[in-house]
């Protein structure tokens, strides 16, 4: 198949990585695991044993209404928490094969609704934001926007960063997360074939 490049001529790519089916379960799972990735997984609670303060009986078993042993329970205000959080990994295993698949998946759905675009390149010398509007407007993307390049340059991160919901990522970055969340996602002729080269 071939993808329109903006300014220059066609350019030839793989059908089974821009023109594949959409799977919206695995891109679900995919998306999922890639966000519990990134959490932090720190909270951290005290259980009624981890607390200081003394084991005392502080009544008598009977007479007294309920039977209570110390302060430290998780009846009590102050006392444990009955089942601590502890730091832990939230990481979901995801095989390399499924992950590739997804974000194949996630490219053809984009190019089949005309939210792919692609460029020879961003034409972005100077750090300037001016510039790098302007090159939008000529491009007519607007919302969350993605730019994907071969190697993003200092320029372009500069140019970038002052504008609100555009995002840019070299193809090494490249997440799902990134991907699902553009409204419009515009790459370079070069980062299109690093990007199928990956996942071929």
């Amino acid at each position: 198949m071939e993808l329109n490049v903006i300014g220059a001529k066609p350019l030839s790519v793989s059908d089974e990585v821009f023109g594949g089916e959409f799977k919206q379960a695995l891109v679900h799972q995919v998306v999922v695991a890639y966000q519990a990735g990134g959490r932090a997984g720190t909270k951290a609670q005290l259980s009624r044993g981890e607390l200081s303060g003394t084991t005392k009986k502080f009544k008598k078993q009977k007479g007294g209404g309920a039977r209570h042993g110390d302060y430290r329970a998780p009846i009590f205000v102050g006392g444990g928490v009955t089942f601590a959080a502890k730091p832990r990994s939230y990481e979901q295993k995801v095989n390399r094969k499924a992950y590739r698949v997804a974000i194949r998946s996630i490219l053809a759905e984009l190019n089949r609704q005309g939210r792919l675009k692609v460029v020879d390149g961003f034409g972005v010398e100077q750090p300037k934001t001016k510039a790098m509007v302007a090159k939008l407007k000529e491009l007519e993307v607007s919302g969350r926007v993605l730019l994907v390049s071969e190697d993003a340059d200092e320029a372009l991160y500069l140019a970038s960063r002052n504008i609100p919901y555009l995002h840019v990522l070299d193809v090494m970055a490249l997440n799902p997360v990134s991907l699902v969340g553009s409204d419009h996602v515009v790459m370079t002729v070069d980062a299109v074939k690093k990007i199928e080269e990956w996942l071929a």
